[in-house]
């Protein structure tokens, strides 16, 4: 497998580098064509792969950006191009529609059971963690006998807002009889979904490499008895067991890059999800504990980092869950 990007790839990582050197701005980021790059031609874009995704949030996760692309985009137009709403999902991809997708329920735990029903075109239930659902145009929602679409915001929905782990917003959704249309079974999440995750994995891979470069840094110029603390053989052995695990964690990113779309795809799903969410954990604790006191401070750069890793194991299936659909995926 080529573990490389193509030249246009490459070109684009380093426009959107030095785009977020200003900001995560949406608009821009959309403009610059982010958003067309993680969709196909059919979707209103010009990428879609697998590297094409892992391009683009890697990047971001290295700059710490908040942006609606995963939810909007790689989810919520990815489903919409699957059902066959190819307006709203070019919509989306452009940016010009926001689409934010209502999978999980209170009191459960990922793969729970839907109770969100529906009835004459109209929808009744609660979701849970629905990221970016204030700011959204229209919502995707699991219901019992499938997903349908509401265009927001709609009579009968609620819905109460409050600040994530790794600096976005989500909000818990309440439906109370909402007009709603059906656009087709749940089998539509598999491509999206596992392309979401591929884009976690990408992020936390992007926030791991920045978090052992702020870590290397700190080393060779922090100094203890009249000496850098990284020229001390326990502190190298430590960075060298951390870098050996990031280098994992990239090698399985990649690996799941080159199966998104290939039939076994679900396995190197739950492989991927899983390593990362371990090894991203690691990642946040060992550089905390090899900053020192400096690394528990909110002003520094390491603190939002560590909390999106933590994030990163959380969304889409914890480490332990993955793991678990690893060893049944691979009995069956």
């Amino acid at each position: 497998m080529d573990f490389g990007f193509t030249e246009e790839q490459t070109m684009l990582g380093e426009s959107l580098a030095r785009t977020l050197q200003r900001g995560p701005d949406p608009v821009a980021l959309f403009d610059l064509g982010a958003g067309a790059a993680l969709m196909t031609e059919e979707a209103g874009g010009f990428g879609g792969t697998g590297a094409d995704i892992l391009m683009v949030f890697r990047t971001l996760g290295r700059a710490a950006a908040v942006t609606p692309l995963l939810d909007s985009v790689v989810l919520g137009a990815g489903i919409l191009a699957a059902a066959g709403e190819a307006d709203l999902a070019e919509a989306a991809t452009s940016g010009e529609a926001r689409v934010a997708v209502a999978l999980d329920e209170p009191g459960q735990r990922y793969d729970g059971v839907v109770r969100t029903s529906a009835a004459g075109g109209r929808l009744t239930g609660e979701k849970s963690v629905v990221t970016g659902a204030e700011g959204a145009t229209h919502l995707i929602v699991l219901a019992v006998d499938g997903l349908y679409l509401v265009e927001a915001p709609a009579e009968g929905m609620s819905m109460r807002g409050y600040a994530l782990m790794d600096g976005g917003r989500a909000a818990e959704v309440t439906l109370a009889d909402v007009p709603a249309r059906r656009i087709g079974d749940a089998s539509l999440l598999d491509r999206p979904l596992a392309a979401a995750i591929l884009a976690v994995c990408a992020d936390a891979l992007g926030v791991m490499e920045k978090a052992v470069e702020l870590t290397t840094d700190y080393l060779r110029t922090r100094k203890q008895f009249g000496r850098p603390i990284g020229s001390f053989q326990a502190i190298q052995h430590r960075m060298a067991d951390l870098l050996t695990e990031v280098e994992q964690a990239r090698s399985a990113v990649w690996n799941l890059a080159g199966h998104l779309d290939t039939a076994d795809r679900d396995r190197h799903v739950a492989a991927t999800k899983s390593l990362v969410g371990r090894v991203g954990r690691q990642v946040a604790e060992e550089t905390i504990q090899l900053h020192g006191g400096i690394g528990m401070t909110e002003e520094y750069e390491l603190a939002p980092l560590a909390r999106r890793l933590l994030a990163a194991d959380a969304r889409f299936g914890d480490s332990d869950h993955h793991l678990e659909r690893f060893i049944a995926v691979n009995a069956a």
